[in-house]
C-alpha cells in the first residue's frame, strides 16, 4: 500500500475551541416520498410490524443509527399538504394526489402516528414540523399549532383530544416552509413573497407560544441564482422573528470525476461560511445582538442526475401508491463522502444548530428494506452512527497541515479532512479524519496538549479494496468498520496511518 509523501499534521487543546455539538447535529428526514414512510417505517402486514403498524426490526436500526431530531412530513411533499387530511380515523382520511413526487397519497400514516413513531424511537427523539407555506399560510398554520400543542379547550385542542391523544404534542421546533425558491417548489414564491409570508406566520405563531422555534427557509442549494441574496431578502423581514435560517446541499460523483467527489466538504463548509457571513451582515446592518444559527435541515449524497433522468421516462398519467423512488444503493466511497460532510457540519458546530440527514429509510437513506422482508444497514450507515455516537461535546479547533491533491472542480484540496470532539464529563477525545487520496495511505501526527488522554481506545476505518463495494440485500454487511493496528499515543503524540479512501475514528480515553 503505497503512502503520501510526508504526513499530515495538527494539535489539539483543549484551550482552543469551535464550539459544542449537541444531539440536534444527529437529525434526519422521513417525508412523505417513495418508500421512505409506506414499506420503510411503517409496514402493518409486515411479520416484524408492532400494534402500531411500525416494522420493529428498522425501529432498532434507527436507534442504533443514534438519530435525533426527525423533520417530518416534508421536503417537497409538504408543500401540497393538508395537516387535517393526516388526522382522525384512518378509514375516513381522503386520499390525495401528491404534486411533488407524482404519487398517491393515502394518509394512513399521519401525525399522530409520526408523534407515536418518535416516542418509540425514545426520549432523543424530537419532532421538527414543517409548515405548508406553499399552498397554504398563517391561518392553516396557527390551526396546526392549536391542534397540536394546545392543552384542551378549545375546538382544535378538543378534536385532538377525540382523536385519541389527550396531551399535546409539544411540538417546538417548526420549518416555515419548504425551498420556496425553487421553480419545481408547489407555491413557488420570489423571495420578497416568502419573506412577508413567514414573517407574519412567525409573528402570528410567537403570539400563539412565545417559546417557538422558527427555521426560516434559506436557499435549496448553493448553486441557486438567488443564493445570498434570498437569504438577505428574507432575513431583513425575519430577523428578530425566527431563530434560523435552513441550507439543503446534496453531491454526488459526476463523469467519473471522483477526486472532485471527494472533496465536497469543500463547498458545504463554503456554503455555510457565506450563508453565516450573510446572517451577519443583516443583523449588523439592522444593529441586531441576536445571532441567528443555521438549520442544515437537508444533507446527503444524492445521485441527483440519476433520478432525473429516470423522471423523464416516468408515466404521467400513473399516480402510484408508495413508488420505489430515489432508492439510490451506498458504495464505500460514498460513505467517505458522507463521513467528511459530517465533519464538515462538526467543524461549524458554533453555528451549525440543526442538521438532518435526507432521509431516513429507502430514500436516499442509510437504512434500506424489503416489503415483507429485511431491513439492512447501508454504508453510509456506519458513518453517521459512529458519529453520532461520539461526535457529541465540544469540537476542538483542527488547523490541518496536510499534502495536497489537484481537483477540477475545487483545486488544491488536503488529501487529510478532520476534527475532534472532547467529552466535557470524561475528558475522552474522537479524532475523525478522512484520507480523500484513491490510492496511498495518508500518515497522521496529532499533538495532543493540555489533554487528560493517556491511552488509545480504538481506531476503526470504514474503507475497502473495491471504492465500490455495497451492502445488498444479498450481502449485507459487504462493508462494515474495521479495526486499525499500528495506530499508538505515546509522548504525548497520536501517530496512525490511514488507509486510502477510509473514514476513521480514533478515540482517545
Amino acid at each position: 500500500m503505497p503512502r503520501t509523501a510526508r504526513p499530515a499534521r495538527f494539535t489539539l487543546d483543549p484551550a482552543f475551541t469551535v464550539g459544542e455539538a449537541g444531539p440536534r447535529l444527529f437529525g434526519a428526514f422521513v417525508e412523505h416520498l417513495g418508500r421512505c414512510v409506506y414499506t420503510g417505517i411503517f409496514e402493518p402486514d409486515h411479520p416484524a410490524a408492532d400494534e402500531a403498524g411500525l416494522r420493529t426490526d428498522v425501529l432498532a436500526l434507527i436507534r442504533e443509527l443514534g438519530v435525533t431530531t426527525i423533520r417530518y412530513p416534508g421536503g417537497n411533499f409538504v408543500s401540497g399538504y393538508k395537516w387535517e387530511d393526516s388526522v382522525g380515523p384512518v378509514e375516513r382520511r381522503p386520499r390525495r394526489l401528491d404534486l411533488a413526487w407524482r404519487s398517491t397519497e393515502t394518509n394512513r400514516f399521519g401525525l399522530s402516528e409520526y408523534l407515536a413513531f418518535l416516542k418509540k424511537l425514545g426520549p432523543q427523539a424530537e419532532p421538527m414540523m414543517a409548515l405548508n407555506l406553499g399552498t397554504r399560510g398563517v391561518a392553516e398554520a396557527l390551526e396546526l399549532q392549536e391542534y397540536a400543542n394546545h392543552p384542551a379547550g378549545t375546538e382544535l385542542s378538543e378534536l385532538r383530544i377525540a382523536h385519541g391523544d389527550k396531551d399535546p404534542y409539544g411540538i417546538r421546533l417548526w420549518c416555515l416552509g419548504n425551498e420556496l425558491d425553487g421553480p419545481w417548489q408547489t407555491g413557488h414564491k420570489t423571495a420578497g413573497e416568502y419573506a412577508r409570508l413567514a414573517a407574519e406566520t412567525a409573528r402570528a405563531m410567537r403570539q400563539a407560544d412565545p417559546s417557538v422555534e422558527l427555521v426560516a427557509c434559506g436557499s435549496s442549494s448553493r448553486s441557486m441564482p438567488t443564493f445570498a441574496e434570498w437569504e438577505a431578502t428574507v432575513l431583513a423581514e425575519t430577523y428578530d422573528l425566527v431563530d434560523h435560517v435552513s441550507l439543503h446541499a446534496y453531491y454526488e460523483e459526476l463523469d467519473g470525476d471522483r477526486d472532485s467527489f471527494l472533496a465536497s466538504a469543500v463547498d458545504m463548509e463554503s456554503f455555510i461560511e457565506d450563508t453565516v457571513a450573510t446572517c451577519d451582515h443583516i443583523g449588523a446592518r439592522l444593529k441586531s445582538k441576536k445571532r441567528i444559527t443555521l438549520s442544515f435541515d437537508e444533507w446527503n449524497v444524492w445521485y441527483m442526475s440519476r433520478a432525473q433522468r429516470e423522471a423523464t421516462t416516468a408515466d404521467p398519467a400513473d399516480w402510484p401508491e408508495a413508488p420505489r423512488l430515489l432508492e439510490d444503493n451506498y458504495s464505500v466511497t460514498d460513505a467517505v463522502v458522507l463521513g467528511s460532510l459530517l465533519i464538515a457540519l462538526l467543524r461549524h458546530a458554533d453555528r451549525v444548530a440543526v442538521a438532518c440527514l435526507a432521509q431516513l429509510v429507502n430514500v436516499i437513506a442509510p437504512i434500506l428494506t424489503e416489503p415483507g422482508g429485511p431491513a439492512w444497514r447501508q454504508t453510509t450507515f456506519h458513518p453517521f452512527a459512529q458519529a453520532s455516537r461520539y461526535g457529541r461535546g465540544q469540537v476542538l479547533d483542527v488547523r490541518v497541515d496536510s499534502p495536497t491533491y489537484a481537483t477540477a472542480k475545487y483545486g488544491e484540496v488536503p488529501l487529510l479532512h478532520a476534527t475532534a470532539v472532547r467529552d466535557p464529563e470524561s475528558g475522552a477525545v474522537t479524532v475523525f479524519a478522512v484520507n480523500r487520496s484513491q490510492d496511498a495511505a495518508l500518515p497522521l501526527e496529532v499533538a495532543l496538549r493540555g489533554l487528560e488522554v493517556t491511552r488509545l481506545a480504538g481506531h476503526s476505518a470504514l474503507a475497502d479494496a473495491d471504492p465500490e463495494a455495497r451492502n445488498t440485500l444479498a450481502v449485507p454487511e459487504r462493508v462494515v468498520p474495521h479495526e486499525v493496528s499500528g495506530t499508538t499515543l505515546q509522548g504525548g503524540t497520536l501517530r496512525a496511518t490511514l488507509e486510502p479512501l477510509s473514514w476513521n475514528v480514533i478515540r482517545l480515553a
